[in-house]
C-alpha cells in the first residue's frame, strides 16, 4: 500500500485544506495527516494557531478527508516520517521546508526512495488560513 503524509498547521480548515488533502490522496492509498504541535507553530509562525493542536486533529478526523491523524514531535520535527515511514511526502505550495534538508533526512532514515511532491495552490487569493 502506498502511504502519503502531509503536514501543516491546519488551524482553520478550509477548502484549500481539503483541495490539499484530495490532492495528496490522489498519489495512495493510504493518507497520513500530521499536525503541528501548537508549540512548533509559535517558533515557526511567531504566534500560537487560534485552535490548539488536539482541537487542529480532531477536526480533521471529523472531515473524514484523511485515513489517520496524528499531532507531531516537539523534540523533532522530522521523527513522525521516521515512524510511518510514507512512500510519498506531499508539501503545500507555500510550505516553508527545506526540500534539500527533507532529502537528506529521508536518506538518513532508509527513506531514499520516498518521494516529495510539492502541490498546487487552491485559490490562495481566498482560501489561506491567513487570510480567513
Amino acid at each position: 500500500m502506498k502511504n502519503v503524509m502531509v503536514f501543516g498547521t491546519f488551524d482553520i480548515l478550509h477548502k484549500g485544506h481539503e483541495d490539499f488533502f484530495r490532492q495528496a490522496r490522489k498519489l495512495g492509498e493510504y493518507l497520513i495527516v500530521i499536525v503541528a504541535r501548537d508549540k512548533n507553530v509559535l517558533k515557526i509562525k511567531g504566534k500560537l494557531p487560534r485552535n490548539g493542536e488536539i482541537v487542529r486533529q480532531r477536526k480533521i478526523v471529523e472531515s473524514k478527508l484523511a485515513d489517520e491523524v496524528a499531532i507531531g514531535s516537539i523534540e523533532d520535527r522530522y521523527k513522525i516520517i521516521q515512524e510511518f515511514k510514507p512512500n510519498v511526502i506531499c508539501l503545500g505550495y507555500d510550505q516553508k521546508v527545506s526540500e534539500r534538508e527533507l532529502r537528506e533526512k529521508l536518506i538518513e532514515f532508509g527513506l531514499a526512495k520516498t518521494k516529495i511532491i510539492r502541490l498546487d495552490s487552491f485559490f490562495p487569493e481566498i482560501y489561506k488560513s491567513s487570510k480567513l
